[in-house]
């Protein structure tokens, strides 16, 4: 059984950055790939970033390309996202989860998930 437990959320202005970071106890983290999801209340959570286990590989969704970074230090059992050029649209509460598959980006492919934490854009 993974724990996953987050931290970095908060408050930033539009254009500003954050980083969130996730800390996994419980399983042998190398073994996971590692995502970042986000949800907005009443809408689906959507997929945001994965990392492969090794750190070698990693897959955003189009509409961070450019601006979030995945990233993880095995050592630390902690994954990373850094999140520059925030906009409004997206404030969200932010979930990172563990998979045994490689890159998956569909939420049913992730086996263990974090708490989430708020992240407020303001405009």
């Amino acid at each position: 059984q993974v724990q996953l437990v987050k931290s970095g959320g908060g408050l930033v202005q539009a254009g500003g950055s954050l980083i969130l970071s996730c800390a996994a106890s419980g399983g042998t983290f190398r073994r996971y790939a590692m995502s970042w999801f986000r949800q907005v209340p009443g809408k689906e959570r959507v997929f945001v970033a994965a990392i492969s286990w090794s750190g070698g590989n990693t897959y955003y969704a189009d509409f961070v390309k450019g601006r979030f970074t995945i990233s993880r230090d095995n050592a630390k059992n902690t994954v990373y996202l850094q999140m520059n050029s925030l906009k409004p649209e997206e404030t969200a509460v932010y979930y990172c989860a563990a998979s045994m598959r490689t890159l998956p980006t569909l939420r049913v492919e992730y086996d263990y998930w974090g708490q989430g934490t708020q992240v407020t854009v303001s405009s």
